[in-house]
């Protein structure tokens, strides 16, 4: 992956609140593990897609291995999983793969404003 754009986070046990709860903007939030080839297959989708909402959401993405106490809170039991944090609140979920186009149509909805 070339240069990471600006609203791509990896945030921790310790930075998700901050990071992710209590953004500004709608945040993406992707589960996923090294060990998983569907994740792997998921995340420069993901990446591509977070290129092009810059400054109307933020693309997370979470390890669970290395995160195991927010996996835990969001109750992940299959990667990948992507959830859709607004003001704090889940407003949409999604488990498995799926291809760029499709996860852009599936957050449009949830964006803030352009310039927002």
């Amino acid at each position: 992956m070339a240069s990471a754009a600006p609203n791509i986070l990896n945030p921790t046990d310790e930075t998700f609140q901050q990071e992710v709860v209590e953004s500004a903007v709608p945040t993406l939030v992707d589960f996923w593990a090294p060990w998983c080839p569907p994740c792997r297959m998921l995340k420069p989708e993901l990446a591509a897609v977070a290129e092009q909402v810059v400054g109307r959401a933020n693309v997370a993405f979470v390890n669970v291995d290395e995160s195991p106490e927010v996996a835990e809170a969001f109750g992940i039991q299959g990667i990948p999983a992507m959830f859709v944090l607004k003001q704090g609140q889940i407003v949409d979920q999604a488990v498995g793969y799926r291809p760029r186009a499709q996860v852009l149509a599936w957050l449009e909805p949830h964006l803030a404003p352009p310039n927002a």
